[in-house]
């Protein structure tokens, strides 16, 4: 089994409060959850309103398989055009490492 973890640090576009954060990271949210079966949450930078940092897991019994969920979840968010992705970090974790 394989556990990846993918953090994406975005920019939100002409945002001006936290309300109209949320009206946009919300959406973005859920379409990863809907499209890639992942679990995903805004892990970080909840009380600034151009920042978001998202958190994405997932679980596979492939490494490759995770990586390649990790990255088709980066690659849709940096096609989201009412964002920008600032940087993406992966990791992967699996049964045999302490």
């Amino acid at each position: 089994m394989y556990v990846g973890a993918l953090s994406l640090d975005v920019l939100l576009g002409d945002v001006r409060s936290l309300k109209q954060k949320r009206s946009v990271v919300r959406p973005v949210i859920a379409d990863l959850r809907r499209k890639f079966s992942v679990s995903v949450s805004e892990t970080a930078d909840q009380d600034l309103y151009r920042r978001a940092r998202i958190g994405v897991a997932v679980v596979s019994s492939t490494a490759a398989h995770a990586r390649e969920l990790m990255d088709s979840c980066e690659r849709f968010v940096a096609g989201r055009p009412e964002l920008e992705l600032l940087s993406a970090r992966q990791r992967l974790f699996n049964e045999e490492e302490d």
